[in-house]
């Protein structure tokens, strides 16, 4: 039944890239609406009923089954892994490779909603071919539906429009675009001038304009956030960009409140709501468990399943015993003895 499962969930991710009207038109099996797969024509049909999207970071299996589960739809394999999973202080050192490896355990276990994975720092920037070439990775060893890049300079547009023209779904970044920091000085709020706001509604346009199915606005005032949204016939996701977006994204680790450690309270952002204290409960999880192992509580005979006969015991303390091992079998003899109470051996 296991295997039958697993095959079910592999064929539906790997049909996860066929439109939703294809020529291949068969019969087809009944679908609830809450089991169907996302794709960007589901995002453009929410955006034209005025139906807010959900999206939700992943970077491996089980944070992808939450996200699957919970019915996000998207989820975005972002480059915020280097700092949330990896500890780095920036998005900036995680390669292309280590990238497809968080896609393809993702991809693993989110079998609904649209897969976007972020192209990373320095697999996009030299060229539209190697924009391309990328993105192609991405889709086929990633098992990605789409892509993610940043920023609106001329050549990023010219990659975005390479990327669409080779048949593969793209979503924009503008505002803060935390690859450029080395330009804008680190993390800082864009738009909050009017050559630098009317620079964010047009370079949103310009991404449009080069095939983009949606666009994330990142660290921009609620005014500007809502200018752009109305300005353009595409989604905008929106992640510290207010609430005039037509969807949201935030980190998973984030918005969960997965961490207090310090290093992570000084990558977590102002805007992030934390709609759980998953960080507190793993916490004191953990410190029950070293209470229990330091006091031999744990693993007491309920967590000690595996029996062995009182005759097997004799003839195991006795082959021991024949091979000189004779404070191994006394141990083996005393374990059995004591297999019926709480705490291990005594000190």
């Amino acid at each position: 039944m296991r295997r039958s499962l697993l095959v079910r969930q592999l064929a539906r991710r790997l049909l996860s890239n066929v439109p939703e009207s294809t020529v291949y038109g068969g019969p087809r099996p009944q679908e609830s609406s809450a089991a169907r797969r996302v794709t960007v024509t589901t995002l453009r049909g929410k955006h034209r009923r005025g139906e807010p999207i959900t999206v939700v970071t992943a970077y491996d299996y089980p944070s992808a089954v939450h996200v699957d589960s919970a019915g996000i739809d998207v989820c975005l394999v972002g480059d915020s892994a280097a700092m949330v999973v990896h500890g780095h202080d920036t998005t900036l050192p995680i390669t292309l490779d280590l990238m497809l490896e968080h896609c393809r355990a993702v991809a693993r276990g989110a079998t609904r909603p649209l897969l976007v994975g972020d192209l990373p720092f320095g697999c996009y920037e030299s060229s539209a071919a190697q924009a391309v070439d990328s993105a192609v990775r991405v889709l086929k060893e990633g098992g990605m539906d789409a892509i993610k890049l940043e920023g609106g300079a001329p050549s990023r547009i010219s990659a975005a429009k390479a990327i669409v023209e080779a048949g593969i779904a793209v979503m924009g970044h503008v505002g803060l675009t935390p690859q450029a920091i080395s330009v804008l000085g680190g993390f800082r709020p864009q738009g909050r001038t009017v050559d630098s706001a009317v620079k964010v509604v047009e370079t949103a346009l310009a991404l449009q304009e080069a095939g983009c199915f949606s666009v994330v606005l990142e660290c921009v005032p609620a005014p500007v956030a809502a200018a752009a949204t109305s300005a353009l016939q595409i989604p905008t996701i929106g992640i510290g960009a207010g609430p005039f977006c037509s969807g949201q994204v935030l980190v998973y680790h984030d918005l969960l409140g997965m961490m207090q450690h310090p290093h992570h309270a000084k990558v977590t952002p102002k805007f992030c709501k934390q709609f759980g204290n998953v960080g507190n409960v793993i916490n004191k999880a953990l410190s029950e468990y070293k209470k229990e192992v330091e006091t031999r509580t744990f693993p007491g005979p309920s967590y000690t399943p595996y029996k062995i006969t009182p005759t097997d015991v004799d003839g195991f303390a006795n082959a021991l015993q024949k091979m000189g091992l004779s404070d191994a079998a006394d141990a083996a003899a005393a374990a059995a003895e004591n297999s019926g109470t709480e705490g291990g051996p005594k000190e």
